[in-house]
């Protein structure tokens, strides 16, 4: 069974956690689906080795479709991670439907149950799962694309479980599916049907963070931003392709 596909019941609030069906079957299925469907859309390339037992993906995100590429980056290294993601997403009629029964975990950000996600999260790693987290909470606004300022809730659940960060990073997505999808997605996905941009999904060294989690949250966020830098030599201040609907701020912008 790869990393990651562990059967077990969450508990928490019911109409977001439900107890897992199936979930290996499910979610593996799901994971070579995503690889499929990617074809059309963009030239998949997956770079660098995962270790084994459990650990904690972090990852950088610049566009609405990464969980799509790194569900088949991950397919295509055996390992069919448990997402950290967005509770609104999981009352979606579909999607909401396929994140509870395959078992992944919802982030109510900015209530009083935000707090228990990490004790979910622990248990899942202490399960033997792969957990992907995005550390930053959102898709990045930085001008450069560059990784910001991460949340502290992926080193807070490195430093519970001892568990190895492994930072995830990707280039390419933002061609791919602009950041105002839904409503533009059509539109660049008809691009990116004629284009096929080359999206990579690097997958760095693992990291056992230190000290406070302020402080184990830099050391994340710089190993993203040093495992997405080979990713786009060529563009290393601003990316070629600038996205008009993402909204560009520096209040979260790390130094470089």
């Amino acid at each position: 069974m790869p990393a990651g596909d562990v059967e077990r019941v969450h508990t928490g609030p019911p109409s977001l956690l439900r107890p897992v069906v199936d979930r290996s079957a499910l979610w593996s299925a799901l994971l070579g689906v995503a690889r499929v469907v990617l074809v059309p859309f963009a030239r998949l390339r997956v770079s660098g080795d995962l270790p084994a037992g459990a650990f904690i993906l972090a990852a950088n995100h610049i566009s609405p479709i990464d969980p799509a590429v790194l569900m088949a980056a991950c397919g295509r290294r055996g390992v069919a991670p448990t997402f950290l993601a967005d509770a609104a997403v999981f009352r979606m009629r579909t999607i909401g439907w396929i994140m509870r029964r395959a078992g992944h975990i919802p982030v109510a950000r900015g209530t009083a149950t935000v707090a228990a996600t990490l004790g979910h999260a622990a248990a899942a790693v202490a399960a033997g799962a792969v957990v992907l987290v995005y550390p930053e909470g959102r898709i990045g606004r930085d001008p450069g694309l560059w990784p910001e300022k991460g949340k502290t809730g992926t080193a807070r659940l490195a430093l519970a479980t001892g568990a190895v960060v492994v930072p995830v990073a990707q280039w390419g997505t933002h061609e791919v599916v602009p950041y105002s999808a839904p409503r533009g997605a059509v539109r660049g996905l008809l691009r990116a049907v004629l284009r096929r941009p080359r999206v990579h999904v690097r997958f760095g060294a693992p990291v056992r963070v230190t000290g406070t989690p302020r402080e184990a949250t830099e050391q994340i966020m710089a190993a993203i931003a040093a495992t997405l830098a080979p990713l786009r030599a060529g563009e290393p201040d601003l990316p070629r392709h600038l996205d008009p609907t993402r909204p560009v701020t520096t209040a979260r912008s790390r130094p470089r």
